[in-house]
């Protein structure tokens, strides 16, 4: 009887400890990102740009700005960077199926947690929806969903995968302890993804609740992204995107 405790443990850390693993997000993210990429080309033709994500279209500017322009640079440069780390931390390259299940699951678990928390907010139910119309057009719902996906990528790739460990090192190369350069990296980088969805052209008009709400999803997130890492980020994001803005459109 003793033996069993033991190896529920032992398959219970496999388990989380796997979800973490570069080539495990890697396989989680790559029909993902692959969807995206083609959903954007099929979709968007030579007018591309307007599909894409704010957070890739940042990317890619500052990308082309350094004459590096190639449409299949970007997500190179992600299946490539997580590729790197895998072969940095000396992993296996067997990746479960079933750590694959448990983390489609979780990300709609959290997902789902993340929609219900913006509910129980005053007047969530009329805010969530940010710049989406109430009566969601049949011929959008299919551009909607690649931004969405996109968003759930690219936005995780941007201000958790990148930015998160660029402050977090800058703020313990300024001295300070581990437990503070993670706590102010996490609340910067929060407040700097909330910030976003107001810049640029595209960006929204700026509301208080809206902002509230999403520097509280971006604290969610980060935290996500580091207790259960970035494959299960990304895919929280981006389920919580699809399920906000098709799913719950034109209700409440």
């Amino acid at each position: 009887m003793s033996d069993q405790p033991a190896g529920n443990d032992s398959k219970s850390a496999d388990y989380w400890n796997g979800t973490r693993r570069p080539l495990t997000c890697l396989a989680f993210l790559a029909p993902l990102l692959a969807a995206y990429e083609a959903g954007v080309l099929w979709l968007g033709g030579r007018n591309a740009d307007a599909i894409r994500n704010g957070a890739d279209y940042w990317i890619r500017n500052g990308l082309d700005a350094l004459g590096l322009n190639s449409p299949w640079l970007l997500p190179g440069m992600i299946v490539v960077g997580l590729l790197v780390w895998h072969i940095a931390r000396q992993e296996t390259w067997r990746v479960s199926p079933s750590v694959l299940g448990g983390m489609l699951a979780e990300s709609l678990l959290f997902a789902v947690a993340l929609v219900v928390l913006g509910l129980l907010e005053n007047s969530a139910a009329r805010h969530l929806r940010g710049s989406v119309p109430a009566a969601l057009a049949p011929e959008r719902v299919a551009p909607l969903a690649v931004m969405y996906v996109g968003a759930g990528i690219y936005e995780e790739v941007l201000f958790r995968l990148c930015l998160l460990p660029i402050c977090y090192s800058i703020f313990r190369t300024g001295g300070l302890g581990h437990g503070w350069a993670a706590t102010l990296a996490i609340v910067f980088t929060s407040l700097a993804f909330s910030l976003a969805h107001y810049v640029g052209p595209a960006g929204e008009t700026f509301h208080l609740f809206t902002f509230w709400f999403r520097t509280m999803a971006g604290l969610f997130f980060a935290g996500l992204f580091v207790l259960r890492g970035f494959g299960i980020t990304v895919g929280a994001h981006a389920a919580y995107d699809l399920i906000v803005g098709l799913l719950l459109t034109g209700t409440g």
